[in-house]
């Protein structure tokens, strides 16, 4: 790792942190689990974003000071990190993130995806150098193209569309 690697200090922390803030009170006032933000990104100068689908269990079960990071234990944080080092993109370049940042449980509904959608819009605003969204899987890219049709002022960007990393995605874990 390079010194790019071991930096602490993401530009925009604290208006990442304010959305999370936000989005950490549901419907109703019911408060719900969302990640931090991972201080070693790119943060708000992050040219890539990479979206995966909502936290996972091993992220939920670290309770408050969870974060969305590849240096999450388990087998999808690890099979994602080896992408991303395989593929050049520097931590200082990119932002992990979910397209719906609170956990749910079961599989995502609908209403889910369009919630995350437009959390998704409120994270893309605050992204001014963002060129690319890497989407892990189709929940993730479902909700991208929701964004990108739908929301009359959306800005184009490049979207990559790759199957999710987790294995319990086996049919495609070796792509």
């Amino acid at each position: 790792m390079n010194a790019d690697e071991h930096r602490a200090d993401a530009p925009g922390l604290e208006v990442l942190g304010a959305l999370v803030e936000r989005w950490r009170t549901g419907p109703g006032g019911v408060r719900r689990f969302v990640p931090g933000v991972d201080p070693r990104s790119g943060g708000t100068a992050s040219r890539v974003l990479v979206l995966m689908q909502s936290p996972g269990p091993g992220t939920v079960a670290v309770g408050d000071d969870a974060i969305c990071s590849e240096d999450n234990p388990g087998p999808t944080a690890a099979a994602f990190r080896a992408a991303r080092a395989e593929s050049g993109l520097r931590r200082s370049d990119y932002l992990r993130w979910n397209l719906i940042p609170w956990a749910i449980t079961g599989a995502p509904r609908s209403q889910d995806v369009e919630e995350g959608r437009w959390a998704l819009a409120e994270l893309l605003a605050v992204l001014p150098a963002l060129e690319t969204v890497v989407t892990y899987g189709t929940v993730a890219l479902d909700g991208v193209m929701r964004h990108l049709t739908l929301s009359p002022d959306a800005r184009l960007v490049h979207v990559v569309a790759a199957p999710h990393p987790s294995p319990a995605n086996g049919r495609h874990r070796a792509q």
